[in-house]
């Protein structure tokens, strides 16, 4: 199961590169203009995936629920969303590196952003970060693609071959 869980948060930030890779060739105008079907703008979007990330990670590894996922204009560069997700990654990396299979089973509790408490098996949450990002990722893909930067196919099968797994 470990493997598994690895595998979908190798795959993840992957992804995440492609897609900020390709960002990276906007203007901040491009960055920053409005598409209505995700959240507000590709940086926008993007810092909000970011911050999803972050707000699991002090669920499952630190114990902690905040208040608030991190503020999306804290990310008014592409520049700074990728230093802030750079440092993410590797606490993340280092969280999945020290977990066992037997510990993927354990129950989470935490609360939302709103209070509501809830629990769930870590390996689900685990798993419900990665696919987040995937909506995420797919509506910024497709703002990319409308400014003729598409980031290529992001299947986890392209992941596979290309890494050959």
């Amino acid at each position: 199961m470990k493997e598994h869980i690895e595998l979908i948060w190798n795959y993840n930030y992957w992804a995440n590169g492609r897609i900020l890779a390709r960002a990276a060739t906007l203007s901040p105008a491009q960055l920053a203009e409005h598409a209505p079907y995700m959240w507000d703008s590709i940086i926008r979007t993007m810092a909000h995936v970011l911050g999803a990330e972050w707000i699991w990670r002090q669920r499952v590894q630190e114990g902690i629920s905040p208040a608030a996922i991190l503020s999306q204009d804290q990310f008014p560069t592409l520049e700074l969303l990728q230093e802030r997700w750079t440092e993410e990654e590797a606490l993340m990396r280092d969280f999945l590196a020290g977990l066992r299979d037997a510990e993927l089973g354990r129950v989470v509790e935490y609360q939302n952003t709103a209070g509501q408490p809830f629990h769930r098996p870590l390996w689900q949450l685990l798993t419900h970060v990665v696919n987040h990002g995937t909506q995420h990722r797919s509506e910024v893909a497709l703002s990319l693609t409308n400014f003729e930067r598409s980031p290529g196919d992001m299947d986890i099968s392209v992941y596979l071959s290309e890494h050959g797994l």
